[in-house]
């Protein structure tokens, strides 16, 4: 009975799939817990507040700064998904493999030995930190949804891409 009125969680499970938000409460007794913040009920009994609930990380963008850095640190994984002649026609990152947009969801399957023979470098495992890149942001972002449905878990893009990079690069 208590659980039954403590509970105000009907209709959660059909949210949390449509939205990437919910918020829902529930009664603690003796109001021990985690929780966004809590307010008094009644005696013995706390209302915990819980709220945003979301499946993909806050931000997905990495910052020329923050590239750069995790390059220098060896922190991350690059990917750059434009095609092969983008990168002899234009430049390449160093540090980052190539893998062409069109092969992104094959190579990120293939078996460790497969990826660096056919790549040059090595496999991401789904915990690795990734930052795809491309020429100005948009081949990045798709690739970063593949690699989420895939189950990689800490996946970006940098958003300015080739582009950016090159014009911080002439400044220093």
């Amino acid at each position: 009975m208590a659980l039954r009125s403590c509970w105000r969680l009907s209709g959660v499970v059909p949210r949390i799939l449509w939205n990437n938000t919910v918020q829902f409460e529930a009664c603690v007794l003796g109001g021990q817990g985690s929780a966004s913040s809590s307010v008094s009920t009644r005696p013995g009994y706390k209302k915990l507040l819980f709220r945003t609930f979301s499946s993909t990380p806050a931000s997905t963008d990495v910052s020329y700064e923050q590239l750069k850095e995790l390059l220098v640190g060896r922190k991350a994984v690059v990917i750059d998904v434009r095609e092969p002649w983008e990168l002899r026609e234009y430049g390449f990152i160093p540090g980052s493999i190539n893998v062409p947009l069109a092969q992104v969801n094959t190579a990120l399957q293939l078996g460790p030995e497969d990826f660096k023979e056919k790549y040059g470098g090595e496999l991401p495992h789904q915990t690795d930190n990734v930052v795809f890149t491309c020429l100005a942001g948009m081949r990045s972002k798709t690739a970063l949804n593949t690699a989420i449905t895939l189950g990689y878990k800490d996946v970006r893009h940098y958003s300015g891409g080739w582009q950016d990079w090159v014009k911080h690069e002439q400044h220093r």
